[in-house]
Formats: structure tokens, C-alpha cells, sequence
């Protein structure tokens, strides 16, 4: 029989009574004007609204998202640097729509490039930037595809670095949140690109196309797209209060539009739902029984953050129940899963996470060993 402890979280301090939160009055979401969309908690990767998420769509310009990521991965390899120069081929030189207005045969810096591609949505640049990650755009899209694997895109398939219209080119608005969040957590410091409002180059002065920038100071991202088989989309992140929220919006009729709602579904998120800590990292939980070993007990706790996404009106009050194995017997290794912990009510679990012994416990001498099995021999007939 596992050991079943539980307590209740007020304020993030524990107590040993276990009671129900109180309902959530919480309304039904905004009903959009667009095909799809989707809004998600960037911290724990909760959806809180969803229409058509996985409908594989046209994405347009959302493309980006994937060639600067791709261009931010391999920056933080080393293989590529900001002060590379890039050579402007004719192919990238020739690209029709947004363009950041390179030419052939110059040599451009990736850094200039990557603003290119993120705050004016160029088509050269992102050619540009493919060519020379990958010899090709070809080549490039094969990389694209990988990393969409890596991330759970599921319902995304790229054969370009744009989101030029093409057959077989095709994301889902869940897909292009997930590849949104990666590029918050994974690399912050690039990311600053993305609330840029203005970007010059030979001259020419473009304004970022995502006019939430201008309209509300918690937003600082991502990326607008458009085609006449897309419609209008945008992807856009915004945090408040330590929570941060990404909307992605796709098939809306106009620019103004894809701003419009993309707003409704953000308020909505940050009126009625909220990201808390739960507990730290090496947060102790519990100092768990250990069986045969040279300590008779364990720390019990987390590698890392327990965030979850809940509801404003439940902050102060969220059930929670620690299991962990019956029988703990050492050696135990620092890291070692020992139970598991379950926050929320049975109707409705917000999370489960493992619990992991947060040192190491090595095994007692001979007569500790044989001490601990008589007396778990005793305690278990009864």
C-alpha cells in the first residue's frame, strides 16, 4: 500500500487538512472571428482556449518562427555567429513580398539578417539566413521538419523557410504556440528581437507588422503572417503579473483584425487565469522513510519550478496529495524517482509530477541492513 500523504496549499504553505477548492465562476471563452486559434500558458504549456488548434493550415510569414529558431539553435551551438557575414545570392535577392531589401552579392551580418526576418518579415532574409545554416533551402527545410519532430509540431510540415504558399507547407495554430514557447524559454536573450517596433536597412525604416506592440506594453512578440490562403494570422505573447501567455490566431479576415482578436483571447487569459509556483527547486517535501541504509531517511522534493496554470479564483486554495512507494530501500541516488505528487481534486487534476530523493543515500553496514529487514518483516504482518 503506498504512503499517502496529504496537505493543502494556502499561499504556497503546507497544512495537513486536505479540503476542496471552491468552484471556478469562470465565463465561457470569446468566440473568434478566425479559422483557428489557440491560447496557451508559456510557463507550463496548459491550453486554457482552443478552436481547430490542430487543423493543419497555410501558415504564411508564422513560417519564421521556425527559421529564426532554427537560426537562435544554432547560435547557441556555436556553429554560427551575430558577426557572420552572409553572402546574398540571387535566389534571396529575387524573393517577391516582404523583403528587408538585401542585395546579390553583398555580404550582410546574421545579426541584421535575423532582425530582418523577425521585425520585417523578410522573404530575402529568411532565404538568406536558410542558405547559409544549411548550403540550401532545400536542405533547410529538411532541418526545419527535425526540429519540428523535436518539439511535438505534429501537424506541421515546412518545404520552405518563408511560408511562401506551396504545396505540402502547412502548420496548426497548437504547433506554432509550441514552437513560440520554445523560443521564450529557450533562448530569452534573442528573444528581445521580437518586441522591436522599427528596424532600418539601406535606408529603409519598416515597422514591425504586429501592431500589439504599439497597443498594449505587456505584449512583446511574436510574428504576423499573412497570404490570400492564410488569411490573416498572428502569434503573440504578452506577460502580466509573472504570468505569460501566448495567443496564436489564424484565418482572420484583416490585419486589424488578427490584432482584435488576438487581444480578446490575451484578456481573457489574464482576467480569469494566473501561473503559480507551487514549490521550488530543492524545495524539500517530505524526509522519507529509507530502509537499510546508513540514513534512516530521505529528502523528498524537485529537480526544478512546479509551476501550474489555474484559475484566479482558486490561488489560495489547491488540494494536493504526495505518494510515495511503500517501501524505500537503499542505495538511493540523488535524482531517483520515489513517488509522485498530485495538485487538484479527483475531478479535476491540474498536474502529476514525479518526486525525486533530493540526496543520496548509500547502504548501511551488515547489521543495519539486517535490523531493517526484521523489523519491515514485523511491520508488514501487521
Amino acid at each position: 500500500m503506498k504512503r499517502l500523504l496529504s496537505f493543502f496549499i494556502v499561499t504556497l504553505s503546507l497544512m495537513t487538512s486536505l479540503v476542496h477548492a471552491a468552484p471556478s465562476l469562470i465565463p465561457a471563452p470569446p468566440q473568434l472571428s478566425a479559422s483557428s486559434y489557440v491560447l496557451m500558458d508559456a510557463y507550463t504549456g496548459d491550453v486554457l482556449v482552443e478552436h481547430n488548434s490542430r487543423e493543419e493550415l497555410p501558415p504564411a510569414s508564422l513560417t519564421k518562427l521556425m527559421t529564426a529558431y532554427i537560426a537562435e539553435f544554432e547560435l547557441a551551438k556555436g556553429n554560427i555567429t551575430f558577426d557572420d557575414k552572409v553572402t546574398i545570392s540571387e535566389k534571396a535577392w529575387r524573393m517577391e513580398g516582404s523583403r528587408m531589401f538585401i542585395r546579390e552579392g553583398t555580404q550582410v551580418r546574421l545579426e541584421d539578417l535575423m532582425r530582418g526576418i523577425i521585425i520585417q518579415s523578410g522573404n530575402d532574409s529568411s532565404v538568406a539566413v536558410a542558405e547559409h545554416i544549411a548550403g540550401g533551402e532545400g536542405a533547410f527545410a529538411d532541418l526545419m521538419n527535425q526540429h519540428a519532430k523535436l518539439l511535438g509540431m505534429n501537424n506541421s510540415h515546412f518545404v520552405n523557410s518563408t511560408g511562401f504558399p506551396a504545396e505540402g507547407h502547412y502548420s496548426s495554430a497548437y504547433d506554432i504556440a509550441l514552437l513560440s514557447r520554445a523560443t521564450i524559454l529557450h533562448f530569452p536573450e534573442n528573444y528581445k528581437m521580437y518586441s522591436e517596433k522599427y528596424f532600418t536597412y539601406n535606408d529603409i525604416r519598416q515597422p514591425n507588422r504586429n501592431k500589439l506592440l504599439w497597443r498594449d506594453n505587456t505584449v512583446d512578440g511574436l510574428k504576423t503572417g499573412h497570404t490570400e490562403a492564410a488569411g490573416y494570422c498572428l502569434a503573440a505573447s504578452a506577460v502580466r503579473n509573472g504570468t505569460r501567455l501566448i495567443a496564436v490566431v489564424m484565418g482572420t479576415s484583416s490585419a486589424e483584425a488578427r490584432a482584435s482578436e488576438t487581444q480578446k483571447l490575451l484578456n481573457y487569459g489574464f482576467r480569469y487565469y494566473e501561473t503559480r509556483k507551487l514549490y521550488s527547486t530543492g524545495q524539500v517535501l517530505s524526509n522519507a522513510r529509507v530502509w537499510g541504509g546508513a540514513a534512516d531517511t530521505v529528502q523528498v522534493g524537485f529537480v526544478e519550478d512546479v509551476l501550474v496554470t489555474m484559475p484566479r479564483q482558486n490561488a489560495d486554495s489547491i488540494p494536493a496529495s504526495l505518494e510515495l512507494k511503500s517501501e524505500i530501500e537503499a542505495p538511493i541516488n540523488a535524482g531517483d524517482v520515489l513517488g509522485k505528487i498530485i495538485v487538484g481534486t479527483p475531478e479535476n487534476i491540474l498536474l502529476e509530477r514525479d518526486v525525486v530523493a533530493l540526496e543520496s543515500v548509500a547502504e548501511g553496514g551488515f547489521f543495519k541492513r539486517l535490523f531493517d529487514k526484521v523489523k519491515l518483516f514485523f511491520m508488514n504482518l501487521f
